[in-house]
Order: C-alpha cells, then sequence, then structure tokens
C-alpha cells in the first residue's frame, strides 16, 4: 500500500511543478491529480507538459486523477451546463459530459496515469431507473477509449441515492461492465442512501474495491483531514476491520480540502499517518 496525497489539498490553487515538490518533500509516495480546471486544466498542454516532465524527474509517482464535477474554469460558477454527469438522460448532455471526460482521459497520451477515478452520477442525485441506461451508454464508450490509453476507470459512491452503493451494485449487475470501485469514505458519510452508514456501504463494495479514498466528513465542511480536524461523522472504528483485512490491501488517497490549517501539508502528513495506523496497525 502506498501513500497517497490528493492535489485537492490545494484547493482553487494552480498546480505546478514546486507544489507537487511539496508533496514529495512532505513524505507521500504518490499523487492523485484533482483534475478541476481551477486546479489542473487538463485542456491546458503547457501545464500538462511542466507535470510530465517534473514527473520524469521525480520519485513521486503519479497515481491517478480524479474526474472533474464541472467543465469550466469557475468550479460550475459558469452554470448547470458545466456539469459533468454520466447519468443524464438527456442525450446531448450526456455526449457532452462523455465528451468532456475523454478530454481528462486523453491527457494520459502526454502524461501517462493508471486509473481515473469517476464519481458515479451527481450529489444529491435521486435513483431512476432510466438513469441507468444513460450511465451505460456512457460508461460502455468511455471504457473503450480507456482501454486505448492503458487507463483503469474506477467508479466512485456519491453522497446520494443514484451515488450510493447499493445502486453501484445494481448498475454493474444490470450491465457487467467491468468497473472496479473506489470507496469514498466522506460521501459515503454523507449519503442520504438507506444503508447510511459508511460500514454498510463498503461492505457492499469491498469485493471490487481497488482504492480507499479517504476524508472525514462535518457539518460546515464537506471533505476535512482524518484526526486532524475536530467534529468529524465517520466512524472509523467501525471500518477499521474492513479495511485492514481487505486481501488487496488498497491504496489509501487522502482527498481532504485544507480547512484552516496553516500548514496543509504538514496537517495531511500527520492526517495520513494516523489513519494508516488506525486502519491498519
Amino acid at each position: 500500500m502506498r501513500s497517497v496525497l490528493s492535489t485537492r489539498i490545494f484547493a482553487a490553487e494552480r498546480l505546478t511543478a514546486s507544489r507537487l515538490d511539496r508533496v514529495s518533500r512532505a513524505g507521500f509516495e504518490a499523487a492523485q491529480i484533482f483534475a478541476d480546471r481551477r486546479c489542473f486544466d487538463y485542456r491546458n498542454p503547457s501545464q500538462i507538459d511542466e507535470l510530465r516532465n517534473w514527473f520524469a524527474d521525480s520519485t513521486l509517482e503519479l497515481d491517478s486523477l480524479r474526474a472533474p464535477a464541472h467543465s469550466d474554469l469557475s468550479g460550475g460558477r459558469g452554470g448547470p451546463e458545466t456539469r459533468i454527469r454520466i447519468t443524464n438522460r438527456d442525450k446531448a448532455e450526456r455526449i457532452r459530459s462523455t465528451d468532456e471526460l475523454k478530454r481528462v482521459l486523453e491527457v494520459a497520451d502526454r502524461m501517462p496515469f493508471a486509473r481515473l477515478i469517476l464519481p458515479f452520477g451527481a450529489e444529491e442525485e435521486d435513483y431512476d431507473p432510466h438513469q441507468i441506461d444513460a450511465a451505460f451508454n456512457a460508461l460502455d464508450e468511455l471504457l473503450v477509449f480507456s482501454r486505448g490509453l492503458d487507463v483503469e476507470i474506477l467508479l466512485a459512491n456519491q453522497p446520494s441515492e443514484m451515488g450510493s452503493a447499493s445502486k453501484l451494485e445494481l448498475f454493474l449487475s444490470m450491465t457487467h461492465l467491468p468497473f472496479g470501485y473506489a470507496f469514498d469514505v466522506s460521501a459515503a458519510a454523507r449519503s442520504s442512501a438507506a444503508e447510511q452508514r459508511p460500514v454498510d456501504q463498503f461492505e457492499t463494495m469491498r469485493e471490487k474495491t481497488r482504492s480507499i479514498i479517504a476524508a472525514d466528513a462535518t457539518e460546515d465542511a464537506e471533505r476535512v483531514l482524518p484526526f486532524v480536524n475536530e467534529g468529524g461523522a465517520v466512524d472509523w472504528d467501525s471500518l477499521r476491520d474492513q479495511i485492514g483485512e481487505h486481501p488487496r490491501k488498497p491504496d489509501l488517497v487522502l482527498d481532504a480540502e485544507p480547512g484552516d490549517a496553516e500548514q496543509p501539508l504538514d496537517a495531511a502528513r500527520e492526517s495520513f499517518d494516523r489513519l494508516e495506523e488506525h486502519l491498519y496497525g
């Protein structure tokens, strides 16, 4: 198991080689790039090349990209038409979202990465059986496209009924698409689905889980550093046995916002070490 940090820790700052160098010096072995265009503009060849050249000379590995929720440069403030959602029943909007995700995957042509973490649907999205067909059409196309680039797509749960663990399992059982999972702990803690507890959602996703996306959740913030921020909603004790005894020992990806930490990377390193000790002993 490697120590992986998501570049979400830099929030809306532009991801540069110097920031990646700080991640490496903080002792992390790999990075997951948060492909929000405010941070990492996957349409910008110069930024991709800058980071590719840095990774080529660094011991820090590029683990994966996390798919963006919006296609604009302002974090979704460009309007609802910028939302990326593969479960959209509107064919034109779904095609637009699929094409945008292909642009993200095409980064692998210039800067190779192994996995794309793709949240299933949108936050607070109700379940609609017709959206199963919509998601199938998008993901079947993305599967073929990603294989040509040697990228594995992992579906991540969302804090919604549509993106819950049970609906992900239903989707794969109906479509027989060969996707694995990235289990998002914070999303599970904020889920509105019937299986509220993260431990129950993890049990549903456990067999196909290839990556653990680790962050805590509070009433005021969606993703905070575990064991560093107070008031976290995740019961890490209940997850300890299931995650710690997972036969594949998935990579642990710390994917949290910086919060009010004066030294975010120091706080992230402390959070990861305490979380790893708690889950794996």
